[in-house]
């Protein structure tokens, strides 16, 4: 039933409580807004709550209304068919216009909810359903006061936004036609709005002497939110209205009508920044805004549509006016980071713009005949042209250096934010978003130019590093000028390592510089200790042997530092160091100990989770490279136990636990047991899907149990306790199935008989789950499985996996799969199974082809069977023979030779078939066998140690080998197999015989060495 007017004081009601504290009352209310909310009126209602006068004191109930509205649109507004319930044409007209109706909406946040309620419904109507929408909005704000034109334009902003998120053509369209119609309007408005503000803004600043104009101070500023809306209207048209000219070499009149009038405005704030700051806080902080945002908008703008910025009369002024400001004097003591930040961006993307270099496109002709490369061309050489002029050597000279001796340099509450809380500073100096602080922008700036002009620059960082170190010897403790430039320039030497190792020796720089650098242990030390440690780090690729001892020495004392930023950046690079190609573990090997040492201590001194994971990740990566783990496993246990423990709740963190786990038990290999004692507690937690962090921590368990039984020696009680986890994560999902089968594998080849003794009806569970329900790719994964299976338990395992079994004969004889390789696998490699069975259980497989429950399967599976299943399944192997393995090849071919012993007619009309299919296998394919599997032994057994308990890899060989298979000979199967036929047959054994071609009679005499 719909909800009517009648229904809005116990709609107001539900909402009220829905908001309440009291569990009580709150769940009800939202379990009936919950069921109405498919009601028709539902929004209607919604809609009087919000727009009631009576109610504009209760915010929080309106908010909610329209929380409630927002999600109905989600959920409902899209028209479905035959559909009862929901909002009716009617409605959404109804809802529409009332929207349109409330547009003067004083409370800023409801109006803000009001304007996503209005994009939302545009998304989905504009402009079929609504096609006055952006008249009816235009037509209001011609006659709008502030308020109600800045809740308009709030309105145009945000469905603007929804509209050009919509990315199919037609609707790429739709908006360049909005932009086409609007931006005109919205661009006087924009220029009008702007010039109020700066009168606005002289008249404040001369009238601070008196009280009497705050009144107009409040219209001002919603004045100034005004103009910033239409500010990002403007860019939302610029940017989303016109395809970017980067693909259509279109000039885009906008951007050269825009971008200096948007430079003008920033050139016009500036200035208010210091006459409001502790005057105005208010428009202090929107100047702020203001500048920030209009520079974003330009780098937006120069983003989408390089070349139309990149004409004379935009770019060269845009670019000058960022590099005064980032290389001008007197801006260095003004505390606006946000906007040089912004000028920094602008720089950078420039400098950094493809479109701003030679293009490399193809030859793509236009109907004029001339090529779409040369017009690229012609627009990317201009635009070079400009920029050169721009960046003459002098000032990109003075920029880098300015970069380097300015915005590098640690400042006051740098260094007192060091000294509070080192671990913090470095993750922040680390981790940081590069266009987020003025340092790490600098620096990214500063790499981009290095970069484009390193022969230039290479010289010049060179001689800053030489002043910076002339300047400050290591015998200096005290925090100087001389002290921070030259952490400045270390820093710069480090960010640039790949092109300055022309113009920088390591060796002798190490030596002469770096080493000495350590010799001094004073606390002040720690602000260049930590570059070093970064320097050592990033040039990792230039260090030769004879330097690396001396470096894995200095890491191994910074990671002894009393500072813990000096601590973890060593931790940084000696992960580097270790995990390099050219990582010469000779050098290291006594060094060992002491590192250990000093991971341990360092995870005990941490206390952020990041700094953790950082020590984790290194005890990991030296557990991946070093030979010498042993003697430290003992040591190492109790560090994990520790950790683990201490680790309760930070799944993350466990995480980078569970890896370094991995890492240790590769690193054991043989000897892992003696870590079971931690391991197998942490492992049966891991993949435990019921426990609190399994969606976190599955994946990484997964890993860490199928290694930890690819190392096993032996099997052990706990080890075979874990299975039965496995069913509940394959029932969940099939996320984990290649780390599932090769775990399953692991178990059947490590000890199979005890643990088909424990969980056969699991592993019955598991493939009768897999089968059927994966796909191609999955089959191919767990069909192996299922042949080692039955080839190790002949007898056990085909009964036990009955249903499977049933399950791979539909999937040989359904069709399908001719022009499909994947499924041609798949049916190649069941066929194979099947063939096995018949020859190590001949008495089973007939059972199986035989049973009433297979042929109700093959009838549901929509499978014609015109002869028997056995016969069918006979064209299979000879079909499939071609795509199978070497061992595949001769099972088939054993099957083959078994159906020869049937007392049946129609094997005589497939025995041409039979006998040249098996002629070919024992002709080619078993010498190959041969040759293969003799190889693999071999290689598989030049690998093991005297002593060593076998790898999974020569245990599944090892299997291989005393497989009846491998061990049968075909040759001697088919001759004996043709004799039974022919006895079993007689004359009509002679005349099928006759009928084989004399040559292919030849070779099968041959094969089977015949007289």
């Amino acid at each position: 039933m719909a909800l009517t007017a009648s229904d809005l004081p116990a709609m107001y009601s539900l909402l009220a409580n829905s908001m309440s504290g009291d569990e009580s009352v709150r769940r009800p209310a939202e379990a009936a807004l919950s069921q109405s909310e498919s009601r028709p009126g539902f929004c209607s209602c919604l809609m009087e709550v919000i727009a009631s006068k009576d109610l504009v004191s209760h915010v929080d109930v309106r908010l909610m209304a329209s929380v409630y509205f927002k999600n109905s649109i989600n959920r409902h507004w899209k028209s479905r068919r035959n559909a009862s319930l929901g909002i009716s044409n009617e409605e959404k007209i109804h809802l529409r216009q009332k929207l349109l109706s409330h547009l003067r909406e004083e409370n800023y946040k409801i109006a803000e909810m009001l304007a996503v309620l209005i994009s939302k419904i545009a998304r989905f109507d504009y402009p079929r359903e609504w096609p006055d929408l952006f008249s009816v909005l235009a037509q209001q704000l011609h006659s709008a006061d502030v308020l109600a034109s800045h809740r308009i334009l709030m309105i145009l902003f945000r469905t603007l936004k929804e509209l050009s998120t919509k990315r199919l053509t037609a609707d790429q369209r739709t908006f360049a036609e909005i932009s086409s119609q609007l931006f005109d309007f919205s661009w006087h408005l924009w220029q009008t709005d702007v010039q109020t503000v700066l009168r606005g803004f002289s008249t404040v600043v001369q009238s601070y002497s008196s009280n009497s104009a705050e009144q107009h101070h409040d219209e001002l500023f919603l004045t100034c939110e005004r103009w910033f809306l239409c500010l990002k209207i403007v860019r939302q048209l610029t940017i989303s209205g016109f395809q970017s000219d980067a693909k259509s070499i279109q000039e885009i009149k906008p951007v050269k009508e825009v971008s200096p009038l948007l430079l003008n405005a920033v050139q016009s704030f500036l200035p208010y920044y210091s006459s409001f700051q502790n005057r105005d806080t208010k428009f202090w902080e929107f100047v702020k805004k203001a500048c920030v945002k209009l520079m974003k908008v330009l780098a937006a703008i120069q983003s989408r549509h390089p070349y139309s910025f990149g004409d004379k009369c935009v770019l060269p002024v845009v670019v000058d006016f960022c590099l005064n400001k980032i290389t001008d004097p007197e801006q260095a003591s003004l505390p606006f980071e946000e906007f040089f930040i912004q000028c920094m961006v602008m720089v950078k993307s420039v400098l950094e713009c493809k479109e701003y270099k030679p293009s490399v496109t193809g030859r793509v002709m236009d109907e004029n005949g001339v090529t779409f490369e040369q017009r690229k061309k012609n627009a990317s050489n201009a635009v070079s042209g400009i920029v050169s002029s721009l960046l003459p050597n002098e000032r990109i000279v003075l920029l880098c250096n300015i970069l380097v001796r300015r915005y590098f340099v640690l400042t006051a509450s740098d260094l007192e934010e060091w000294y509070q809380n080192p671990e913090s500073f470095h993750h922040e100096q680390d981790m940081i978003q590069w266009s987020e602080k003025l340092r790490p922008c600098a620096e990214a700036l500063y790499m981009v130019l290095f970069e484009n002009y390193n022969q230039l620059l290479g010289p010049i960082v060179v001689s800053i590093l030489q002043e910076a170190m002339n300047n400050c010897p290591p015998s200096v403790t005290e925090i100087t000028p001389a002290l921070l430039l030259k952490d400045a320039a270390y820093a710069a030497t480090a960010y640039v390592y790949y092109e300055l190792s022309n113009y920088l020796n390591f060796r002798d720089w190490f030596n002469g510089a770096l080493s000495l650098e350590l010799s001094n242990d004073h606390p002040n030390r720690r602000i260049i200790h930590r570059k070093v440690a970064m320097i050592l780090g990033h040039w990792v690729s230039e260090i030769k042997d004879d330097t690396k001892r001396a470096v894995y020495c200095s890491l191994i004392t910074l990671l002894q530092d009393n500072d813990l930023a000096v601590k973890l950046a060593a931790s940084r690079s000696l992960c580097l160091h270790v995990e390099d190609a050219n990582f010469s573990e000779q050098y290291f090997i006594d060094l060992l100990p002491i590192c250990w040492e000093s991971c341990f201590k360092m995870v005990e001194e941490v206390q952020e989770f990041d700094s953790k994971v950082q020590v984790l990740n290194l005890i990991s990566v030296l557990l991946g490279h070093v030979s010498e783990v042993t003697p430290y496993a003992q040591k190492l246990v109790q560090f994990f136990q520790k950790v683990w423990e201490e680790s309760s709740g930070e799944s993350l963190l466990q995480i980078q636990l569970l890896v370094a786990l991995r890492s240790f038990v590769i690193a054991l290999a043989y000897q892992s047991p003696i870590c079971y004692s931690i391991l197998l507690p942490i492992l049966q937690k891991g993949i435990d899907i019921n426990s609190p962090d399994a969606l976190n921590l599955l994946e990484d368990s997964m890993a860490l149990w199928e290694t930890t039984l690819s190392y096993a020696p032996m099997m052990v009680p706990q080890l075979l306790a874990c299975f039965p986890y496995m069913v509940d994560i394959i029932e969940r999902s099939f996320d984990h199935l290649k780390v599932a089968v090769s775990i399953m594998e692991s178990y059947i080849i490590l000890d199979g008989g005890e643990f088909l003794n424990m969980h056969a009806s699991s592993v019955a569970k598991i493939l009768d789950l897999i089968i059927g329900n994966v796909n191609d790719k999955g089959l191919l994964s767990i069909l192996p499985v299922i042949d080692i299976l039955v080839q190790c338990f002949p007898a056990e395992v085909p009964p036990l996996i009955n249903s499977c079994l049933q399950k791979l004969v539909i999937i040989c004889l359904s069709g399908g799969d001719d022009r499909d390789p994947s499924k041609t696998a798949v049916k190649t490699s069941s066929a194979a199974i099947l063939a096995r069975i018949l020859v190590v259980n001949t008495t089973y497989l007939a059972q199986l082809t035989s049973d009433s429950s297979l042929s109700m399967l093959l009838q549901q599976a929509g499978v014609t069977i015109e002869d028997s299943v056995l016969f069918c399944l006979t064209d299979i192997w000879l079909d499939k023979v071609d795509n199978a393995s070497p061992m595949q090849k001769k099972t088939f071919g054993l099957a083959l030779s078994i159906i020869l012993t049937l007392r049946m007619p129609q094997v005589l009309d497939k025995l041409d078939q039979i006998l040249s299919t098996c002629t070919s296998v024992i002709l080619g394919g078993d010498r190959d066998l041969t040759e293969d599997e003799s190889s693999g032994d071999m290689s598989s057994s030049r690998s093991q140690g005297e002593g060593t308990p076998p790898s999974k890899e020569l245990r599944k060989s090892q299997i291989k080998v005393s497989d009846p298979i491998y061990q049968m000979s075909l040759e001697k199967s088919v001759r004996e197999n043709l004799q039974t036929c022919s006895t079993l047959h007689g004359d009509a054994f002679n005349s099928a015989i006759s009928r084989i071609h004399p040559s292919e009679l030849a070779q099968v005499k041959q094969a089977l060495k015949l007289p």
